[in-house]
């Protein structure tokens, strides 16, 4: 499954050590929201993550992160009866 990483933590620290209630109150959200994001429990609406760069004055791709896991290659099995060689 794809998951959204962000630097929400990062960003509030490099902006004066923003509190989370004060980037809530910014994006008009809860700072329970700001938690989930922040500890990877809650993707954000599209939105959100736009407000959310914006009040950082970020580019979206600054703050998200589209991370699709790696997948592992199924290795074909032998039929039985085949050897391996």
């Amino acid at each position: 499954m794809p998951e959204i990483a962000n630097c929400i933590r990062r960003l509030r620290f490099d902006h004066n050590e923003m509190t989370q209630q004060e980037l809530a109150e910014r994006v008009g959200v809860t700072r329970q929201t700001i938690l989930a994001l922040e500890a990877g429990k809650y993707t954000p609406s599209l939105s959100l993550a736009f407000r959310i760069a914006r009040a950082f004055n970020q580019p979206l791709e600054a703050v998200f992160q589209y991370e699709v896991p790696v997948r592992r290659e199924q290795v074909p099995s032998s039929s039985p009866g085949t050897s391996a060689r």
